[in-house]
């Protein structure tokens, strides 16, 4: 058995030791201590079970404990129902908490303005709901990927200083969302605070203190690059939070909606074939703005669907069985992150695969936080029922891909009378209910060499999750295969 197994294999069965020694020692005949809903998504949700076990270094006498805080606290402030109605309006509004950017680990930020937040017993309650419904907000659509803490300290007075408030955001790290915290930056602290932070340091615990990180402007910009940071600490991002709407995840229409402009298009393919052969995919005809819809028109003449065909065969050289997120309107390929190789390696280029397993239409759009630095083709359309649908990301004019780069995909149902061109999509969009609408968010990861080193995959497996490490291993045979594919 190798090691990738026999870890595989240890872990599943701590898991399902946690669970059932929860559900027996814990559970049983006390199950009104927490929320039904938590309990049933132990008992389905591997990496809810893991991230606790991880956090406590794979001992179940202390997870269980863990367990057992975490879920009684989350029962007592109705985690499960929060949403913005819970939240006072004003809170909402004045922006002391909320998310926005990336680290340059491509971890997302987590806003704690301390100047607007002021020690009062009468409001302390409704502020550690809004801290719970944005890590809970976070959790569900990011399952494990950390957040850094962004404590900004600027312009802070002593009525700000409030300990319980940040001994409850520490415990919310500790015990209520174990492996969020990916670090603590700290910037500008008041020297009168000095001697609060010791005791913060003891709550955090030898192992976490680490991640405490003290900045000023010059040292923030080594955890999060200029576009990300306001201003007053030496940033350029023109961000200012409003509400309403609730602040996302900042992601934006791409370059080239349905198909870049063509006489740009007709440039760059002709800069592509000229300067690496491997690259297959812009043999599709420029002046088709289509999805590439694996389905051929019986009405076609013969040329037209041998070339398809020959296109359609290259497209399934590139093209591998990733891992794949099964949504309840599309399946998305792969499940979780993007691979592109760098410029010395010459696969500059992705694809995300949509199916639709529904019996109606699909509408679809893509988003990215770096709308500057990609194309994506298309990147507003539809897909048949039953249909699969090739989407063209790649890196625009050299800029390089970051680990802080996002896509969103976001999928809605429409009518079988509704109309499928662009107007008739816009439309769609402007109309459709929030709630009908499916979204999946996928993570940018920039593979260093298409023949890759044995040893250091091995030396790394332990560090990446099971779909992590299977796209990667199959972007590499995926280049292997196009380049050996492609036309000499």
């Amino acid at each position: 058995m190798s090691p990738i197994q026999n870890h595989a294999q240890n872990k599943a069965k701590l898991i399902s030791e946690t669970r059932r020694r929860f559900e027996a020692e814990y559970v049983t005949d006390k199950s009104d201590k927490y929320d039904a809903r938590d309990v049933e998504r132990l008992q389905q949700d591997d990496n809810w079970v893991e991230s606790y076990l991880s956090w406590r270094h794979n001992i179940v006498d202390e997870t269980l404990k863990m367990l057992d805080e975490s879920f009684q606290w989350r029962k007592e402030i109705s985690v499960n129902d929060l949403n913005e109605s819970s939240i006072p309006r004003w809170l909402l509004e004045i922006g002391v908490i909320y998310l926005h950017g990336y680290d340059k680990e491509g971890n997302k930020l987590f806003w704690i303005r301390v100047k607007y937040h002021i020690k009062d017993q009468k409001t302390i309650s409704d502020k550690k709901k809004l801290i719970a419904f944005w890590l809970e907000r976070y959790a569900k659509r990011e399952n494990g990927k950390p957040v850094t803490v962004m404590f900004d300290l600027s312009e802070t007075g002593i009525n700000s200083i409030d300990m319980d408030f940040v001994r409850f955001i520490i415990n919310c790290f500790k015990v209520y969302y174990p492996k969020y915290l990916s670090k603590i930056v700290i910037f500008d602290m008041p020297w009168l605070m000095n001697a609060a932070f010791k005791i913060v340091k003891t709550w955090l615990g030898p192992e976490a203190v680490s991640l405490l990180k003290f900045t000023s402007k010059n040292e923030v910009q080594d955890y999060v690059s200029v576009e990300y940071l306001p201003p007053h600490m030496g940033g350029t991002d023109p961000f200012k939070y409003s509400y309403p709407p609730l602040v996302d995840d900042d992601f934006q229409t791409p370059l080239c909606e349905n198909g870049p402009i063509t006489s740009e298009d007709e440039t760059s393919s002709k800069e592509d074939i000229e300067s690496d052969g491997k690259e297959t995919l812009e043999t599709i005809s420029n002046e088709e703005q289509t999805p590439l819809v694996k389905k051929i028109n019986p009405t076609e003449s013969t040329s037209k669907a041998e070339e398809n065909e020959k296109v359609d065969s290259k497209m399934k050289a590139f093209k591998k069985p990733l891992s794949v997120f099964k949504g309840p309107l599309l399946h998305i390929s792969p499940a979780e992150e993007l691979y592109f190789g760098n410029t010395e390696s010459g696969e500059k280029k992705t694809l995300i695969v949509l199916t639709n397993v529904t019996k109606n239409i699909v509408a679809f759009k893509v988003r990215t936080t770096a709308p500057e630095k990609y194309r994506v083709k298309p990147s507003n359309s539809s897909c048949d029922p039953g249909a699969s649908v090739d989407i063209v990301v790649s890196p625009h004019g050299g800029l390089t891909v970051s680990a802080q780069d996002r896509f969103l995909i976001m999928a809605a149902e429409m009518e079988q009378s509704s109309g499928t061109g662009p107007a008739e999509l816009t439309q769609f969009w402007k109309e459709v209910p929030r709630n009908k609408v499916m979204e999946h968010r996928l993570r940018c990861h920039t593979v260093e060499s298409s023949k890759p080193n044995t040893l250091t995959l091995k030396d790394n497996a332990f560090n990446m999750s099971d779909k992590t490490s299977e796209d990667i291993c199959l972007q590499f045979a995926t280049s292997s295969c196009e380049t050996d594919c492609s036309p000499p």
